[in-house]
């Protein structure tokens, strides 16, 4: 079974712009869809992109201006793509 990894960044520029509040609506999707087997969930420290923050990365693809309002839409798009719940 692949794991998927996902990585949100923890870089102070990030943080200040609701990654926080981002961070802990994805742990909440992660528990409602149960995919704790199948996601390795973690705080990456900078991924370099601060003017394009807050960034999350999924496996190897980054997404910028991520927030609570569309966090949601982008774990549902990636999900279904690959069909694991």
């Amino acid at each position: 079974m692949k794991v998927h990894e996902i990585s949100i960044c923890m870089g102070s520029s990030c943080f200040a712009r609701g990654n926080k509040a981002t961070l802990q609506k994805i742990k909440s999707y992660i528990e409602k869809h149960k995919l704790n087997d199948k996601v390795l969930f973690k705080g990456h420290r900078c991924f370099d992109k601060c003017g394009k923050g807050p960034n999350l990365m999924i496996n190897d693809k980054m997404f910028h201006q991520v927030n609570t309002e569309n966090v949601e839409t982008i774990l549902d798009q990636f999900f279904s793509i690959f069909r694991i719940y």
